[in-house]
């Protein structure tokens, strides 16, 4: 049965629904929160008053392994509390968690994973709802502070699956401490990242929002809508990554020239003719357009701050798709008044906590900053949508039902083990 998802007021509390087959579940009682659990995560979800988190049975666990299979190799069961979840997500981890029912791994046996669906913002007050599983998913805005972590631990959580490549809001040292494991998605669409920060450079260079808003009111004016050609022009790319490594090849397919910094090089992009690794200050002064393509650390917090922006190109064009403290708000909004920066493309914010993923449409914005910074006509901002394809969601859903299915198989490494990538924190 498709699960719709109806709005309801915040201080409603979790709803209990009819303990009935999930095919009797009549479709207007279905939340955006949903576990393939039984009634006993019902009733403790129930307990939890004045938190969110709507419950209910999906057939994906029970419905999908051959008979032959199940007779000759019992699922191993898994229950997972999904924070943080929307409706774009759910599919993609439901069908992933079917695939790896379906179709185990040969010498493995088949894991059925129990998803709860949690509206809720992982923190302090909703660790709660994660009371019977043995795993949590979170995605960027869920604090997963050492409080948090404690609680998780006092519940038997013993794994901490990230559906998304940073991990800036995890206290990885009270994870260690606590033995929770940490997994994270390394890379799912380098292109869907990279593609979203052309198109944010493109749609400001080419006034495309104001454009479009025009010819909608019948005004076919061309005054004011002046961009520039990319060909010829030089790109900074600020973290060479997966990710920027994919925005540089298609900046060079435009005709630019492409500069680089990073600490860590990237071997095979140095060895392109085209690409030259550069100082980060050489970076700022030389490049028309600056992409930041680098997670979010103690030491790339604030990058660009007002001595870093005094030395760009003046009326240089910002990019930011990575994460939203690697730009210092008000030293951007006062290059921006200045004309020190000429325009600005932000899939991210430094204060979107709380702000995106969610309508706000019927309300008043408190966040001076972001007001401003919305009003402005050279500013276009996203709502950390740049991951958000058919492909990524696909990708970050079956490497994190990978990581939950090794948590099931008892594959976690030992703290002693871990990658660094796929495994921040093991057992």
């Amino acid at each position: 049965m498709r699960a719709e998802f109806p709005t309801q007021p915040p201080t409603q509390p979790p709803t209990q629904l009819p303990a009935t087959a999930p095919s009797a579940l009549p479709s207007r009682d279905v939340g955006r929160s949903a576990a393939l659990g039984g009634e006993s995560s019902l009733a403790e979800a129930e307990s939890l008053r004045g938190l969110r988190g709507i419950i209910l049975s999906s057939p994906v666990a029970a419905s999908i392994v051959t008979p032959q299979k199940r007779a000759s190799t019992p699922p191993v069961l898994l229950s997972v509390a999904v924070f943080d979840s929307h409706k774009y997500d759910c599919g993609p981890l439901k069908e992933a968690c079917a695939k790896a029912l379906q179709n185990p791994q040969c010498d493995k046996p088949p894991v059925s994973i129990e998803l709860r669906f949690l509206e809720s913002h992982l923190d302090v007050h909703s660790a709660a709802l994660a009371k019977g599983c043995e795993a949590v998913c979170v995605f960027v805005n869920d604090k997963v502070s050492a409080e948090v972590l404690q609680e998780l631990k006092s519940l038997g959580v013993r794994l901490v699956a990230l559906r998304c490549a940073g991990y800036n809001n995890v206290d990885l040292q009270a994870a260690k401490r606590l033995g929770i494991a940490v997994a994270r998605v390394p890379e799912y669409s380098p292109h869907a990242v990279a593609e979203h920060a052309v198109a944010l450079l493109l749609a400001l260079n080419r006034k495309l929002v104001r454009a479009s808003q025009r010819v909608r009111d019948g005004n076919f004016l061309l005054e004011g809508l002046v961009g520039f050609d990319l060909f010829g022009k030089t790109v900074g790319v600020v973290g060479t990554g997966k990710i920027g490594a994919v925005f540089a090849r298609i900046m060079h397919g435009f005709g630019c020239r492409v500069l680089a910094s990073d600490p860590v090089r990237n071997e095979a992009l140095a060895k392109e003719p085209w690409l030259q690794y550069c100082e980060f200050p050489v970076l700022l002064e030389q490049s028309d357009i600056v992409s930041l393509h680098l997670p979010l650390t103690p030491e790339s917090w604030h990058l660009l701050n007002a001595d870093s922006i005094g030395r760009l190109k003046r009326g240089v064009m910002l990019i930011n798709t990575g994460r939203g403290g690697l730009i210092e708000t008000e030293a951007l909004i006062a290059a921006l008044k200045s004309g020190g920066v000429g325009a600005a493309g932000l899939d991210v914010y430094e204060e979107e906590e709380g702000v995106f993923f969610a309508d706000h449409s019927g309300t008043v914005l408190t966040d001076d900053k972001l007001t401003w910074l919305l009003m402005c006509p050279n500013v276009l901002i996203t709502a950390h949508q740049a991951f958000l394809t058919q492909e990524a969601l696909q990708q970050l859903a079956a490497v994190t039902v990978r990581n939950l299915s090794a948590l099931a198989h008892g594959e976690v490494p030992g703290q002693g083990c871990v990658d660094g990538q796929r495994w921040l924190a093991g057992l």
